[in-house]
């Protein structure tokens, strides 16, 4: 998977969250499912970078 495609993913992860908060509270499970997922591109994301510069 690209940076590219990891940064819409991530965009349209964090639309999902925003959304998902006006219409429940911040604990329901749907937000921090959300939240999760978005935490879990986010470290593949900063991972990715990572393992880009040590292949440098």
């Amino acid at each position: 998977m690209s940076k590219l495609i990891l940064l819409e993913k991530i965009e349209t992860c964090r639309q999902e969250m925003i959304s998902l908060s006006g219409s429940h509270s911040l604990t329901s499970e749907a937000v921090i499912e959300s939240s999760m997922k978005l935490d879990e591109l986010i470290n593949i994301y900063q991972n990715y970078d990572k393992y880009e510069l040590a292949s440098s």
